[in-house]
């Protein structure tokens, strides 16, 4: 299959995180070796308007890669041991980003980003471009069903309960 295109990634964060649902996340080792991996959940954090979203307290050295034109990697240590992955989307100067929660079986952003040994090093690399991640195309799935977003109490009910989650029926 082929990777994504630009145009896939210019949508907002809510619009493509469904569409992301059955992509294939694309590693590729220091070995040379290849992985492959079904992308099976997903959450949308929609820029400066939403307060759960990083975006939301304004331009940061953080936050810096949001506000590049989409298929961009947004990184991010939590704990000081999880690395986050992020794919940011919309058009330049319009923070937003898709969290990676879950491939194949794997379930969980921390375990994902262990799985993939995300770090620092990813941070603003091009979805279109890199040799080392990216993500294929893939028949469009409809059977999701949606969730709330995860560990975001702190930016408010209304923010909180948005059913921006989505999740693969199948996993």
């Amino acid at each position: 299959m082929s990777r994504l295109s630009l145009e896939f990634y210019l949508n907002d964060a809510v619009t493509v995180a469904p569409k992301l649902l059955g992509k294939t996340l694309v590693r590729v080792w220091d070995d040379g070796t290849i992985s492959r991996y079904c992308i099976s959940e997903t959450e949308a954090y929609l820029g400066e308007i939403d307060k759960a979203c990083h975006a939301s307290k304004g331009r940061t050295t953080r936050t810096e890669v949001m506000f590049a034109e989409g298929g961009c990697v947004y990184v991010y240590l939590i704990y000081g041991m999880y690395w986050m992955l992020n794919v940011v989307t919309g058009h330049e100067n319009e923070p937003q980003a898709i969290l990676i929660r879950g491939i194949n079986n794997i379930v969980g952003s921390g375990k994902v980003g262990r799985e993939l040994k995300m770090d620092k090093s990813f941070y603003g690399e091009s979805f279109l471009t890199s040799n080392r991640i990216w993500i294929e195309d893939a028949p469009e799935i409809l059977d999701f069903k949606t969730a709330p977003r995860v560990g975001i109490d702190y930016a408010g009910e209304e923010w909180r309960d948005k059913p921006w989650r989505f999740i693969l029926n199948r996993y």
